[in-house]
């Protein structure tokens, strides 16, 4: 394996799993980075047809809402994120698209640094002309909803809600990524975890 892939590999298996689908998700990612099969997209949207995609949730810890966008090609209600570029580590993709996206610099949170919270597969929707598959890594950025330098890539989105958990996990899942309610219940319990008392 290359030194890419290699750490690739490894920033997915420091992932601990929060559920057995999570863990089955990690086993294929791991799997699929072995295999020596591209992990980056070449072409706009489908090829390869699996590829690497890192989120970025923004958290606001004071008052432990997350911020979610209405995005434009999909429809739907998403983490900003973006593609991998070849070459590139997860989290500099988050470091590169939150600048273009949100317009501030990503922090991580102090309690849980630059790896990925969560690990998915997730077959996109579409027409089957341009339906392929999304290894998405998770990550969770420390971003205060009274930023005055946030502003959403008008671009991308056509606006987007700070929400609660309680709000989030409400939301009908068709109108989300569809592992966005079991994100949300592992951010909640690590973040419940680690809230001073």
């Amino acid at each position: 394996m290359t030194a890419d892939r290699e750490q690739i590999a490894r920033v997915v298996a420091s992932v601990e799993p929060f559920d057995a689908l999570e863990a089955e998700h990690r086993g294929a990612v791991l799997e699929w980075i072995g295999s020596g099969a591209e992990l980056y997209r070449l072409v706009p949207p489908d090829r390869p047809p699996m590829h690497l995609v890192s989120y970025f949730v923004p958290f606001d810890e004071a008052t432990g809402s997350l911020l979610l966008t209405d995005h434009r090609k999909s429809g739907l209600v998403l983490p900003p994120g973006g593609h991998c570029e070849a070459g590139e580590l997860p989290w500099q993709t988050v470091r590169r698209e939150c600048v273009e996206e949100l317009g501030v610099r990503a922090a991580p949170l102090p309690w849980l640094g630059t790896g990925p919270l969560f690990v998915t597969v997730t077959a996109t929707q579409g027409t089957a002309v341009r339906r392929h598959t999304d290894v998405s890594l998770w990550h969770v950025i420390d971003v205060a909803r009274t930023d005055a330098r946030l502003r959403l890539d008008p671009g991308e989105f056509d606006g987007g809600h700070w929400l609660s958990f309680d709000e989030l996990l409400a939301l009908p899942l068709d109108r989300l990524d569809p592992h966005m309610h079991r994100f949300a219940r592992k951010l909640r319990a690590r973040h419940g975890a680690v809230a001073p008392r």
